[in-house]
């Protein structure tokens, strides 16, 4: 066997059986991005569309002025190859495909910017979503929390003193983020998008924004560490446990067990007389059996009375305080 032959079996045998059948491509160097967009050009399709697709969304009534005044921007920025409509009577945004598009994603891009429009983002921030690598997301919050003031007091905690939170949000996840109504709708790179769909949903869910700020800074710093770039990072990342706040127990009464009887029935007046024998006496030895009643009373109150006024005069129990003893110095120790 030569060297060469060789060289290829030992090769072959070192490699795993899923790489096992895969050549070397010398045209495919170490200098070239394979997660590079190329911008797609007239040059790349050269046809027309068969069919026409397009996409309609509503927008509130208070968006009106504001889209009537920015639409002939929006038609600008859509002349290349998308038609678009807006009809106040309906409260309605339309985007179509014409004869001259030839990019198949421009329609889904601009129907995010009518999204976007509709969800009280500025045109000069929502054109931005036609450039390649930026995508959005709309997030739905107001069907998480029933309660409608907890709800506000969260959707407030998001954004934060001064909008400072979000501002946060922003810078560390490169994303554009409104929060409007029962919505948020968010502007930037995928991988950014997904961290801000966590943040709110979990913000929302009572988790506070600050832990995942924490978490984000901690990761940016990491990934600036070119030691730690290809390392697990869970040993730097900060672990917070749930707190459960102890709230007062409710007292669980127990149901009484049913019964077909109804209670026994309370004793009048007259059988408490014929149990005591007292009903059979005549009517004087009843006033006399009442005197002395009475004056059986009178002996308790009084015996009470003089045992409340006693109790002045009686000295409190003295505690006895134990002296520490000094210790005598011994002879041995004054002589030494």
């Amino acid at each position: 066997m030569t060297e060469v032959e060789q060289n290829s079996s030992s090769n072959a045998t070192n490699k795993p059986k899923s790489k096992k059948y895969r050549k070397e491509k010398p045209w495919d160097t170490d200098d070239i991005d394979h997660w590079k967009i190329e911008p797609f050009s007239r040059e790349d399709n050269r046809f027309t569309f068969t069919e026409e697709s397009s996409f309609a969304t509503l927008f509130p009534k208070y968006r009106e002025k504001y889209l009537k005044e920015a639409w002939p921007h929006v038609t600008k920025a859509l002349e290349k190859g998308i038609f678009c409509v807006l009809d106040l009577i309906e409260g309605s945004m339309t985007v179509k495909t014409t004869r001259k598009t030839y990019d198949p994603y421009a329609i889904i891009k601009a129907r995010d910017l009518i999204k976007l429009l509709a969800r009280s983002v500025p045109f000069s921030q929502a054109v931005k979503i036609l450039e390649d690598g930026i995508a959005c997301d709309i997030i739905k919050i107001g069907n998480i929390i029933g309660n409608k003031e907890i709800f506000v007091k969260r959707r407030q905690r998001l954004i934060g003193p001064d909008g400072s939170t979000l501002k946060a949000i922003e810078m560390l996840t490169k994303c554009y983020v409104m929060v409007q109504g029962n919505t948020v709708s968010a502007m930037g790179p995928y991988k950014g998008l997904k961290e801000v769909r966590r943040i709110v949903i979990d913000c929302i869910k009572n988790i506070h924004p600050i832990y995942h700020i924490k978490e984000l800074m901690i990761k940016r710093e990491l990934a600036n560490d070119p030691k730690l770039k290809n390392e697990s990072w869970e040993r730097f990342l900060p672990q917070f446990k749930k707190q459960n706040v102890k709230r007062p127990k409710r007292v669980i009464k127990k149901k009484k067990e049913y019964t077909p009887f109804p209670p026994a029935q309370i004793p009048s007046k007259i059988d408490l007389q014929l149990e005591s024998g007292e009903y059979f006496l005549n009517p004087q030895e009843k006033v006399l059996h009442e005197a002395e009643k009475k004056k059986e009373k009178q002996k308790e109150n009084s015996l009470k009375r003089k045992t409340e006024r006693e109790k002045a005069f009686i000295p409190p129990v003295e505690e006895k305080v134990k002296r520490k003893r000094k210790k005598q110095k011994t002879v041995e120790e004054t002589e030494s």
